[in-house]
């Protein structure tokens, strides 16, 4: 019976961090896995077409574990979020203190205040290194510039770029490729149960950090707003754990969080923090996590995910008032609302609903053109990135200079503007190296270069300067067009190299785009300002991707601090995304498929309600089933033998009599054996002679599969297993539809569901079958019995 697949130590996942083409890997039984890529290498069959996914999939529900974390091939698992009700669980919560209680309580809201302090001081740092050195960088390019020193600036503005890039390429190729892309579609997986290792370590943070201050200020067209929510829950992990490694603290308190339930809460707070620190949104990092990131929620979980954004923006606040009169540099313009349109009143006329819905439809078109497109990037980065590490260096470096080139060589190709066409009032025309609306680049005095403000400015900046309401003459429609085809591009050819990249601010600054020439095309017929139709487009193209719509409408909200805009904003979003899913689904969605997460969507498939579970168990080998006092020998034969991670144990009270006793987890048994709790006879033990040697703390540590060597005289010696085993595992019987179980699955974060027949009796085992996380997955299915995939087909 497969079940869950151990995880082997990281440095056995994978020799060389990339894409799974160069590995080799084999089943238990010695045969080429079907799963595993490298089945197909050196047999004139290897992936080398787009066509092919990533990772080879099995045709069987025997599925091995291996999936892409970050730039990373890895053997992953499941995680135990599910109670594990064993006698020693009882014991230690029934001996708990009131005091002890109120400790547990008052650590999890303390840790959920250090996650968003901590996130609010890293992201007001990375911040303040982006604007420096990018303003830093743009200053000295736009006086060579202006001396007529073309050539000169364009080389240092490509060096400086090529340089910057370099190391947060190496960063995340040499000492944490899991650092590399946002890490959302990792942090999805991870709250949906599944293990994915090696990503949210010291190293990953330290590479996030470091990595995503190079890749922004390079001018890629990338944002910081995956990699700070990635941030966010690596600082969750290393708070709930005291660190990791020998640096690990041992604080008696941090023992309430030894365990994968609270620290999945604790990385929602830390996902959420992320994007309120992002776009200064606590509200709408709430929602984000509710509605993207985590599969299983509670009224709990967010007061303290609330708690946490509340948090970050009172630290982001007090940065800004510090560094407001410029004594961070260039950094300190902007508070909290990016984008503040309070004093624009929004009136709606009916000749504007058309212009808006075809907003709304572009949205969703473009959001799910860009999606495909995304996809076909992405798997042939995947062959590229196979090659090895200089591959993936050469990759990011090419983007790099690729970028540089278009920034700084487009401008040249537009005409200057004169100021007092563009209905600057207010407001200094034009500027020189610095943010502005207005920038001169190569104009002279009285003219400014629109794309240029576009182009030479941080992406923040650029969000800024495309949505300023009052502005409907400052931006020509070529203009708006090479902006919107650069960014188009660059954003799918940047998307997928080896650095911490976000998606969230190239898709708004090309969805502004868009939404700005449709203001242009129409302006006859439209009574909003062009500014705001720079939001609708932001939000449609938004949700045409990402198909959100709760958690973006209040996040724009946020950012423009105009109620107004909500009935607008609500009726954009929601046909973006319902055009959106006509085509296909959701960008997290595919890049989830695209790396092999085993991630459990919502809604289970339509003919699932064709198949019961017992048909499943049937497909797959006998369960490994254990006895309630095993011996020692068969416990050891049984771990060396299989991979499984949970064990069903039977009870047997009179002779001829089989019962369920529960299930016992693999990193139980192993602690056993290293603690040779064995007995002389076959007996069951009293509650306290396993409480003497063992604790649910002990039981709770995240154990190897490397087991001592044991004399033939242990080997003889029983273990008693009732004390470890879980009496209340989640079970079904045998008729249920995969539908519903798929449902009960992911809504109770199973690990194991355990199958019972239908009748009771003499003869009759009390357990047909166990199924795991892989068992329901749609294509593991499918390839046990490919006669429902013409049902898929039908419905």
């Amino acid at each position: 019976m497969e079940e869950e697949q151990s995880q082997k130590p990281a440095g056995e996942a994978a020799s060389e961090p990339g894409p799974a083409p160069e590995l080799e890997c084999k089943n238990e039984d010695g045969v080429e896995d079907p799963e595993d890529p490298a089945s197909t290498a050196g047999n004139g069959n290897s992936i080398s077409s787009l066509e092919q996914p990533l990772l080879k999939r099995s045709t069987t529900l025997t599925a091995s574990h291996l999936a892409i974390v970050g730039a990373k091939v890895s053997h992953i698992e499941s995680l135990d979020y599910e109670i594990i009700e064993n006698d020693l669980f009882k014991h230690d919560w029934r001996s708990r203190s009131n005091v002890e209680v109120l400790q547990y309580i008052f650590l999890k809201w303390a840790m959920a205040f250090l996650v968003g302090l901590l996130t609010g001081v890293i992201a007001s740092l990375i911040n303040l290194a982006i604007e420096n050195i990018t303003g830093l960088k743009m200053l000295h390019m736009v006086n060579l510039v202006r001396s007529g020193r073309y050539w000169a600036g364009f080389l240092y503005f490509a060096g400086v770029n090529l340089a910057l890039t370099f190391s947060a390429a190496v960063l995340c190729v040499v000492f944490a490729p899991t650092a590399a892309g946002p890490g959302i579609p990792e942090i999805k997986a991870y709250l949906n149960g599944v293990d994915t290792p090696n990503m949210f370590g010291a190293p990953q943070l330290i590479v996030k950090i470091i990595g995503s201050i190079g890749a922004v200020s390079s001018g890629m067209d990338l944002g910081k707003e995956g990699p700070l929510v990635h941030i966010g829950a690596c600082l969750a992990n290393l708070l709930s754990q005291g660190g990791e490694g020998r640096w690990r603290l041992r604080w008696r308190w941090l023992r309430y969080f030894n365990n994968d339930r609270d620290r999945r809460d604790l990385i929602t707070c830390g996902a959420s923090s992320g994007v309120c620190a992002a776009f200064r949104a606590p509200v709408g990092g709430v929602l984000f996590a509710l509605e993207e990131v985590a599969t299983w929620w509670r009224s709990a979980l967010l007061w303290r995910t609330f708690f946490s954004t509340a948090t970050v923006v009172v630290v982001l606040r007090g940065f800004i008032e510090v560094c407001r009169d410029g004594r961070c540099g260039m950094f300190g313009e902007g508070g909290l609302i990016l984008f503040d349109v309070s004093n624009v009143t929004v009136r709606y006329h009916v000749g504007d609903l058309l212009p808006v819905t075809l907003v709304g439809v572009l949205g969703g078109v473009l959001g799910a053109l860009y999606n495909h497109v995304l996809h076909q990037v992405l798997r042939l980065y995947n062959l590229i990135n196979a090659k090895g590490r200089w591959a993936k260096l050469a990759l990011a470096l090419s983007v790099s200079i690729l970028t540089s080139a278009g920034l700084y060589l487009l401008p040249f190709a537009v005409p200057c503007t004169p100021c007092s066409a563009a209905g600057a009032a207010g407001e200094t025309c034009p500027t020189v190296g610095k943010s502005g609306n207005f920038k001169q680049f190569n104009c002279p005095d009285g003219f400014y270069n629109d794309l240029a403000s576009l182009l030479h400015a941080t992406n923040t900046d650029a969000t800024r300067n495309i949505f300023s309401t009052g502005t409907s003459g400052e931006f020509r429609l070529d203009s708006l067009l090479i902006f919107l085809a650069i960014y188009s591009v660059l954003g799918l050819v940047t998307f997928g190299i080896a650095v911490p990249s976000g998606l969230f601010l190239p898709i708004i600054l090309m969805g502004s785009a868009y939404g700005r020439i449709v203001a242009l095309l129409l302006a006859r017929f439209i009574h909003i300002d062009h500014g705001l139709y720079a939001v609708l487009g932001a939000a449609a193209l938004m949700s045409g991707s990402m198909r959100m719509t709760v958690s973006l409408c209040v996040i724009f909200l946020e950012l423009t601090n105009n109620l107004l805009l909500l009935p607008i904003t609500m009726f954009v979003l929601l046909i973006a995304k319902t055009v959106g899913d006509a085509f296909n689904p959701s960008i997290y969605e595919i890049i989830l498929d695209l790396k092999g997460l085993p991630f459990l969507e919502p809604k289970p498939e339509t003919w699932m309600k064709d198949l019961a579970v017992g048909e499943l168990a049937a497909a797959k080998p006998r369960a490994v089933t254990l006895q309630v006092v095993e011996k020692v020998s068969t416990v050891v034969e049984v771990l060396r033998a299989t991979p499984h991670n949970g064990f069903p144990v039977l009870d047997r009270p009179r002779p001829g009599v089989s019962e369920l006793h529960g299930l016992v987890l693999r990193q139980h048994l192993v602690a056993v054996i290293r603690k040779r709790w064995f007995l002389p006879e076959k007996r069951r033990t009293e509650e306290w002679e396993a409480r003497e040697r063992f604790s649910s703390t002990d039981l709770a540590e995240k154990v190897t599969d490397e087991l001592p060597r044991l004399s033939p005289e242990e080997m003889d010696m029983y273990i008693d297993l009732h004390p470890f085993t879980n009496t209340t595992p989640y079970t079904v019987v045998e008729t249920m539809s995969v539908a519903k179980a798929v449902v009960l699955f992911r809504t109770c974060a199973l690990r194991h569901m355990l199958i019972i027949p239908k009748f009771q009796g003499l003869e009759i085992s009390p357990i047909v079958g166990i199924l795991t996380r892989q068992d329901l997955r749609a294509h593991n299915i499918l390839g046990a019995f490919p006669h429902l995939a013409n049902k898929r087909k039908v419905h």
